[in-house]
């Protein structure tokens, strides 16, 4: 299970906090999106569910994870699809549509891109849109964010 926190700190149960927006604003789109980064011994990870409302703006939840430092970029990079793709599941689980927002560049010049096919594949194989750097990166924005 997750521990998910709103930008004030507080804690709540991302399941029923995101059933509730959805029953209050049916048009709301939801990204999950998950960014990691290295901080000395560890790998941490920040997963955030962003709520989008239609022009009138984002609100969005987060949670943080740690794991032994992951020298690997591609095992490091796939742990972050994996995140991802398990809230998203839980989510869908509630009748909720999802997007899920890869950090992953849709240029093959960087190394994220050669993630891309696999990743891509299997989110959209259970069923989610996925979307690519630069576009509509809106959960792994607020994800980076809080990985400073």
């Amino acid at each position: 299970m997750y521990q998910f926190n709103k930008i004030n700190g507080e804690t709540i149960d991302y399941l029923s906090y995101t059933k509730n927006i959805v029953k209050k604003f049916p048009s709301v789109k939801i990204h999950v999106g998950t960014d990691s980064f290295l901080l000395n011994d560890n790998t941490r990870y920040i997963t955030a569910i962003a709520f989008r409302f239609n022009k009138a703006g984002v609100h969005y939840i987060y949670t943080k994870k740690k794991f032994p430092r992951i020298k690997d970029n591609w095992e490091r990079l796939w742990r972050e699809t994996e995140l991802s793709v398990d809230i998203a599941r839980q989510l869908d689980k509630q009748k909720v549509k999802i997007e899920i927002d890869m950090d992953y560049n849709s240029d093959e010049r960087f190394f994220s891109n050669k993630l891309v096919a696999v990743a891509k594949g299997w989110a959209n194989s259970l069923g989610f849109k996925v979307n690519l750097k630069p576009y509509n990166q809106i959960a792994t924005s607020a994800a980076d964010y809080h990985s400073k």
